[in-house]
């Protein structure tokens, strides 16, 4: 099956996501917001990249409405093409309306406002591609998609605010970019468990066993450590799956990333976030960009290096890295890339998106992460 993509944010790194988890011949770049996938499913609760999800219909749109199951039909239209407009749009749904009142049935139309395009949140709280007779027809130039569904805004929004122990000073990493760097490390795969070396309060520990992976975070401050088993227990007590004998298993110790011994078990995948400093609310002077720079250099060499000796060949490593904003706009991150190999690394590489283009940060944003992703030799 074929399936129409909406990348989110940062749309290269969303394309990064969908090669890792689906291989680079199976993905289709089509244009910047939008992506082809070629595969059995699209696990859409698991992509931190992806907003919708769309597939791909060959018979005409007529008949598909046309054969619905009884019932209200909710209906709504996105189109992506080039040369779209709100009111064509509008008047395309009102056509298909029309036509399905013409055979009898009750048609609510979800309004697109000022848009070709319904936005995320139309779409979700519309439960568009989630319910029976619940219709989103994705569009984009000669291709038709029927949605199969939306991002889970709400469900994203609580399991980042509803948290028991979270923490400003150590960052605030999204669950979006969590299930990205999960993706990115662990290439597809099903199962295993991930390390986290930088765990803090555990967002990457959690999205990990939600995704059906076995985790294991360290974290040089016992105070995180505490804050992590306090999110895990939490998440643990309101997903039922999680409370299973077979539920993917938990391990948490305090340790410093750059002499830590993981005994409990071995990893096979590594996702984390590593020290982004201290908040800044301006660009540092080029004096403190160079400290940040080299401080930041040095704990990730002493990571990557005591890593090396305790993980196979083959494992994966998607790290989120610092990136500072410079006065013209641009960022400046740590320069590992050139350190990697004799470290014992090769550098991972895609076909939509460059390492530069792996920058995730909004636009009031002094430190931006820069995101490696390394494969051990």
């Amino acid at each position: 099956m074929t399936f129409l993509l909406v990348l989110g944010r940062e749309p290269k790194i969303s394309l990064a996501e969908l090669e890792a988890v689906f291989s680079s011949n199976k993905v289709k770049q089509l244009s910047p917001q939008l992506a082809l996938v070629t595969a059995h499913s699209i696990p859409l609760e698991r992509l931190g990249g992806t907003i919708k999800a769309a597939q791909l219909i060959d018979e005409p749109i007529q008949d598909y409405l046309s054969n619905l199951p009884a019932g209200k039909i909710t209906l709504g239209i996105s189109d992506y093409s080039e040369h779209a407009n709100p009111r064509k749009t509008w008047e395309l749904a009102l056509k298909y309306k029309n036509m399905l009142k013409r055979h009898g049935r009750n048609v609510r139309l979800v309004p697109n406002g000022k848009s070709s395009v319904l936005t995320s949140a139309a779409s979700h709280h519309n439960q568009l591609g989630e319910k029976t007779n619940h219709i989103e027809i994705v569009k984009f130039s000669k291709y038709t998609g029927i949605s199969i569904g939306t991002q889970n805004i709400t469900a994203y929004a609580k399991r980042d605010q509803a948290r028991p122990a979270r923490d400003a000073f150590v960052g605030m990493l999204p669950p979006k970019l969590a299930q990205i760097l999960l993706n990115l490390a662990t290439a597809g795969a099903q199962t295993g468990t991930v390390l986290d070396p930088f765990c803090g309060t555990g967002v990457i520990l959690q999205e990990s066993v939600l995704m059906g992976y076995s985790a294991y975070g360290t974290d040089l401050s016992e105070k995180m450590i505490n804050y992590s088993q306090k999110n895990l227990d939490w998440i643990t007590g309101r997903t039922p799956r999680l409370q299973k004998t077979d539920a993917p298993k938990l391990f948490l110790e305090v340790g410093d990333a750059t002499n830590h011994q993981w005994k409990a078990t071995k990893p096979d995948f590594i996702a984390s976030e590593t020290y982004l400093g201290h908040p800044l609310s301006a660009p540092p002077a080029e004096i403190k960009l160079k400290q940040f720079q080299q401080d930041a250099k040095i704990l990730l060499t002493g990571f990557l290096k005591n890593l090396a000796n305790q993980i196979s060949s083959g494992a994966q490593l998607a790290l989120a890295t610092p990136a500072w904003k410079r006065p013209d706009g641009s960022y400046s991150g740590v320069n590992i890339l050139d350190e990697v190999d004799k470290l014992g690394y090769n550098t991972v590489k895609y076909r939509y998106a460059s390492y530069d283009d792996l920058l995730y940060y909004r636009e009031d944003q002094i430190v931006a992460r820069q995101i490696i992703v390394l494969r051990k030799k």
